[in-house]
């Protein structure tokens, strides 16, 4: 197939058994028939169908868009794509209302192109595609982890690299620059199928690295840190960061509320740390490559209000 055609395996076995491809004139719907040096296919594809995803006029935080793609800045608390628990209401049924005529297909249905998602209750950046080409040109970026993003955290404690404890924690690395590097393998907890779980053996390789952007009460409460993805899986900074024991303040999941010394922060600050509703974790920087033009993209996302609030009230703990 022409790359440029961008057309999926899926797509196309999709293509074979609904009848649209031939071999010198005959219909050909056995995915598995022999082919033999010189045979010319032709493929019909159809005109995109519209969605089974019902659009809905839902206000957008919009940094770019053109014919290809759109950057948005999530807010924290919406869901990226329906899912039985979460039917309606999300980023994909705003983005089908939003881009309507302007989504020429993904996957032979009129529907904005998926390539990365952020959990419900974490706040940023994310591009989606809005033609198949594009799909296939960022999800080819996402897979060789040449997709610059950066997300920016408030955890308990200071990941210090000069922390005997977090040298002592298996995985854990650390580069010049005071940057702190965390491999493990992800895969779903034994016991709780909503959790991931840091393993050693099977589970897929997860790389993520963090730097302390400031420090917050005394002695280390609290800090804002800057951590990078290599590779992309389900909760991995949440759960990287509380696998080196420093969990993201707010975290219902990994995050285990601590009991905070009376000493480390201002009464307003261990209320706000104590309130903080969601983990606080925000997409703040997103740089790829147009998968059409080429042209190089950076975009950052500045913080949300309850972060921003958050990390001052910190800042002016006593």
């Amino acid at each position: 197939m022409p790359e440029a055609a961008a057309l999926s395996r899926s797509r196309l076995a999709r293509l074979i058994a609904a009848g649209a491809v031939r071999r010198a004139g005959t219909v050909v719907t056995d995915a598995k028939a022999k082919v033999a040096p010189g045979d010319v296919f032709e493929i019909t594809v159809p005109a995109a169908e519209d969605s089974h995803i019902t659009g809905e006029a839902i206000a957008l935080d919009i940094l770019y868009e053109d014919d290809d793609l759109i950057v948005v800045n999530k807010p924290a608390g919406m869901v990226v794509h329906p899912a039985p628990g979460s039917p309606g209401g999300t980023l994909v049924n705003a983005l089908i209302a939003h881009c309507g005529e302007s989504l020429s297909g993904v996957g032979g249905e009129k529907r904005p192109g998926v390539v990365h998602r952020i959990d419900k209750d974490t706040s940023g950046l994310l591009v989606v595609a809005k033609t198949d080409a594009a799909h296939h040109g960022l999800a080819a970026q996402f897979e060789k982890h040449s997709v610059e993003r950066h997300y920016l955290a408030v955890v308990y404690g200071v990941p210090d690299v000069g922390d005997p404890r977090l040298r002592g924690v298996r995985g854990v690395s650390f580069e010049p620059g005071g940057v702190i590097k965390i491999t493990t393998q992800l895969a779903r907890h034994k016991t709780d199928r909503q959790r991931q779980a840091v393993v050693w053996s099977g589970g897929r390789h997860a790389v993520t690295r963090a730097r302390v952007v400031e420090a917050f009460g005394s002695p280390g409460a609290a800090a804002l840190v800057d951590c990078w993805l290599e590779t992309g899986r389900t909760h991995q900074i949440r759960v990287h960061m509380a696998h080196a024991g420093h969990g993201l303040i707010g975290d219902p999941v990994y995050g285990r509320r601590r009991k905070l010394s009376q000493k480390a922060l201002s009464p307003a600050a261990l209320a706000a740390v104590a309130a903080f509703p969601r983990q606080a974790l925000h997409a703040a920087t997103l740089g790829f490559t147009h998968p059409i033009s080429g042209a190089p993209l950076r975009f950052e996302a500045a913080l949300p209000d309850d972060m921003a609030t958050l990390i001052e009230t910190l800042r002016t703990s006593a």
